[in-house]
């Protein structure tokens, strides 16, 4: 279930981003790891664990594998 009142803070605002890449190019988008939020971020590794552990909890990404495969499932403030 998503959390449409939850507020990301800025590095989950970072995180929701790179999940987005690609979105208006038709490029593949919405699915990254957290070695490519690394690489692509100035966050280190407990900061993108932290952010992709709220987002999850808050029903804006999911979990794919054990893996590390990270999916957005959306973010409730592009519908307004």
């Amino acid at each position: 279930m998503v959390n449409e009142k939850y507020e990301p803070n800025e590095r989950e605002d970072v995180i929701l981003d790179l999940f987005k890449q690609g979105q208006d190019s038709g490029n593949p988008w919405g699915r990254v790891n957290p070695l490519y939020l690394r690489e692509h971020s100035d966050l280190d590794k407990g900061q993108v664990e932290y952010a992709l552990r709220n987002l999850t909890n808050a029903g804006w990404i999911k979990q794919l594998n054990r893996g590390g495969l990270y999916e957005l499932v959306t973010d409730p403030r592009e519908r307004e």
